[in-house]
C-alpha cells in the first residue's frame, strides 16, 4: 500500500511516503479556486468524484468503505443523530470528523493550530511533521491506560475538511493498521449545496435499520451505540470514547 504513488488534490510533493514523489494540493498551479481538480486514485474524495464500484456505510455526509477487520462504531442519540464515529483495527482507532469549510479556501492550517495550542494549554507537548496529505501534528497523551499516541490528519476538499485521529499504534506506524489508512484512502464526503457556517460539522446520521437498533438500545440502558462490521452484521455496544488530548 505505501508504496502507491498519490496525484490530485491531496497529494503533498514535500510529505514522501517511502520515497514516492508526489504532488501537493499548496502548489498554487495545482490546485484550482474550488478544489475542481480530480483527486485520482486516493482519497478522500468529494462525492461528485468518487469511484464507483465501492462497498460504503452511507453516514449521510460521510460514506465509510467497508474494509475487512475493521469495526466502524458509532454514538448516536436516539433519532440516529451520530456524534462520533470511531474505526478500530486491532489495537488502534481512526476518529473521523467532518466540517463545513470556505469555497476555494482550506482551513486545516488554522484547525491544526488551534488544535496544537489546546494540547499545549493542557500541559502536552504536539510536533508538526510531514505526512501523505501534508502537515500533520503528533502527540502523545497520557490516559487512564498509560501513554497514547495520538496523530492528528487533516484533508481539506471542496467547501468541507475532513479530521482524523490516529490512536495507538496507528499514530506512529501507519503500516500496523493499514486497513485504516484505506478507510480514509476511500472515504467519501457528501458535502450538499447547502450554504453551512465555516466549520459547523456535517450530518452524520445512522441508516434508517441502524437507528432503530441505537433508539432501541438508548431504551434499555441509555447508551445507544453500535457497532457495523464489512459483512454487514451490526452488533450493539459502547463505542470507543475518544481519549481527550
Amino acid at each position: 500500500m505505501f508504496s502507491r504513488q498519490r496525484s490530485g488534490r491531496h497529494a503533498k510533493a514535500d510529505a514522501p511516503r517511502r520515497g514516492a514523489e508526489r504532488r501537493t494540493p499548496a502548489d498554487a498551479d495545482d490546485l484550482p479556486a474550488e478544489f475542481g481538480e480530480p483527486s485520482g486514485p486516493v482519497g478522500p474524495y468529494d462525492q461528485s468524484e468518487a469511484p464507483e464500484g465501492v462497498a460504503r456505510l452511507d453516514l449521510g455526509a460521510l460514506l465509510v468503505p467497508a474494509i475487512d477487520g475493521v469495526d466502524l462504531r458509532v454514538q448516536a442519540d436516539a433519532e440516529g443523530i451520530i456524534q462520533q464515529v470511531v474505526l478500530v483495527y486491532g489495537d488502534s482507532a481512526l476518529q473521523l470528523g467532518v466540517f463545513a469549510a470556505p469555497r476555494g479556501e482550506g482551513i486545516w492550517d488554522e484547525v491544526r493550530g488551534e488544535i496544537r495550542k489546546s494540547l499545549f494549554d493542557d500541559g502536552v507537548a504536539a510536533e508538526e511533521e510531514p505526512g501523505d496529505y501534508g502537515t500533520e501534528l503528533r502527540a502523545r497523551v497520557r490516559t487512564p491506560d498509560g501513554l497514547t499516541d495520538l496523530r492528528f490528519v487533516g484533508v481539506d476538499g471542496p467547501r468541507w475538511m475532513v479530521r482524523g485521529v490516529y490512536q495507538g499504534p496507528a499514530a506512529i506506524d501507519p503500516g500496523t493498521a493499514e486497513p485504516l489508512v484505506e478507510c480514509l484512502q476511500g472515504l467519501v464526503v457528501a458535502r450538499g449545496p447547502e450554504a453551512k457556517p465555516v466549520r459547523e460539522p456535517l450530518l452524520l446520521r445512522l441508516p434508517r435499520e441502524m437507528a432503530d437498533a441505537a433508539a432501541a438500545q438508548a431504551a434499555t440502558d441509555g447508551e445507544p451505540a453500535i457497532t457495523a462490521t464489512p459483512g454487514g452484521e451490526e452488533k450493539r455496544k459502547p463505542s470507543p470514547r475518544p481519549r481527550r488530548a
